[in-house]
């Protein structure tokens, strides 16, 4: 990195201005640039649908708009569609029901549509003056995330949106840099994101060739048909038979003696791929509920919750709560049977949890039949080769990471000015 930028990052990091640049109602930015309010900039939307046919779209935290009718299954529009907001191509929204993972609502710009209409309940507006660009990324930064908490009123409403009025949505301020440079930041991080976006595409298509290997590897009729694993005789098991398995329980919440400075870890239905556990329980805990312990190793399936159906291989020794449900075996290599139950996961789901209602159990599972190679050299040779998919999927995953850090760093230089992209 170029000395004087790191001088300068130094100096923000030491609460010191830099020279040539000046703290304002937009933060700390350079001398050359100005700030404005959103509502100098922008022009609010006010055309609404009337009689006139739009798809209706709502927005969805963490995606962006998605169909109205997909999202929720129905129209949820009804006597208030005439008074939905027209949206063109480049407009924004901002929605401002709150989530976990955005608090201060968040604000998508219409990209893949031509026009839509949008709640009116929503803060829909164009950029009047700038390059639209440039604040799209301004606002995919979270920029605006800072001022917004500070301005909503965090009393309950209703309807489950945040207290915020229009004005003080508006009052926001935003750093406004000469046009063209404007451009030149947006051009920039939108070639980072054509990249990101690249890498994504090429990680789903990884997804889809792996579920291709795994189902002819796992398919007696496919998998003899390759020459090394064409001697290789199959056995059909039932789960029930061929393995041991328990789930947890929860000690009784509110009890600080069950969770405060708790060491072992708690592994709930969400966390059964991951390496570390939100909360932990103390040994008094442990001792006062049905939860059991797994070790590093162990296949865990979630029983219930967001992720029903899902499996890993236990990353941690830990206790699992009632929604978790071990699963051992002699008999067939845990490999093999994680992949397996990869395998049978649409099944399982479609059957036995139509239309997202219900819960699995131990009993499911018990229930379900699956077909296996004799011994566990060969069933652990299949899933190796599966493996070796999974390991490439996790490296472009890795990798992806690193290209959303680097563009959220750079992201964070440009916006600031830190980095002046108009100077040679």
């Amino acid at each position: 990195m170029d000395k004087e930028i790191q001088n300068q990052i130094k100096s923000v990091k030491d609460k010191h201005i830099p020279t040539g640049y000046v703290y304002t109602e937009a933060g700390l930015l350079p001398v050359e640039w100005k700030f404005s309010t959103l509502e100098d900039i922008t022009e609010k939307i006010t055309k609404t649908a009337g009689t006139d046919l739009y798809e209706t779209l709502s927005i969805s935290a963490g995606i962006g708009f998605v169909n109205q009718a997909k999202k929720f299954g129905k129209e949820l529009s009804g006597k208030q569609y005439e008074k939905y907001i027209v949206l063109n191509k480049g407009d924004f929204s901002y929605n401002k029901g709150n989530s976990k993972t955005y608090p201060q609502g968040c604000l998508y710009r219409l990209q893949n549509r031509e026009v839509a209409a949008v709640p009116n309940v929503f803060e829909s507006f164009r950029i009047k003056f700038g390059c639209a660009e440039y604040y799209d990324q301004l606002f995919i930064s979270g920029y605006l995330n800072r001022q917004l908490s500070k301005k909503i009123n965090h009393g309950v409403r209703d309807d489950g949106l945040l207290n915020l009025t229009g004005k003080d949505f508006y009052s926001c301020f935003l750093p406004v840099p000469p046009i063209e440079e404007q451009e030149k930041i947006a051009r920039i991080l939108t070639v980072c994101d054509k990249v990101i976006e690249l890498k994504e595409k090429l990680i789903e298509e990884k997804k889809k060739q792996k579920k291709v290997l795994r189902k002819n590897l796992l398919n007696p009729s496919v998998i003899s048909k390759i020459p090394i694993f064409q001697n290789i005789k199959w056995k059909q098991i039932n789960i029930g038979d061929c393995t041991t398995m328990f789930s947890g329980g929860t000690p009784k919440s509110g009890k600080s003696i069950y969770y405060e400075n708790g060491t072992i870890p708690f592994i709930r239905s969400g966390e059964i791929k991951e390496e570390k556990t939100v909360l932990f329980l103390t040994e008094e805990g442990y001792k006062n509920c049905s939860s059991k312990m797994v070790k590093k190793g162990d296949l865990l399936y979630a029983l219930y919750g967001a992720n029903s159906g899902d499996c890993s291989i236990s990353k941690i020794d830990g206790a699992i709560n009632q929604a978790v449900l071990c699963i051992r075996s002699s008999e067939i290599s845990t490999l093999f049977m994680y992949y397996t139950f990869e395998n049978l996961k649409e099944h399982i789901v479609s059957t036995y949890l139509q239309g997202g209602q219900g819960n699995l159990s131990a009993d499911i599972i018990k229930s379900i039949n699956i077909c296996a190679p004799n011994d566990e050299t060969t069933q652990k040779k299949i899933s190796n080769i599966i493996g070796c998919a999974d390991n490439e999927i996790n490296l472009y995953n890795l990798e992806l990471a690193e290209l959303k850090r680097k563009k959220k760093a750079l992201t964070q230089l440009l916006l600031t000015g830190i980095v002046r992209v108009n100077k040679e």
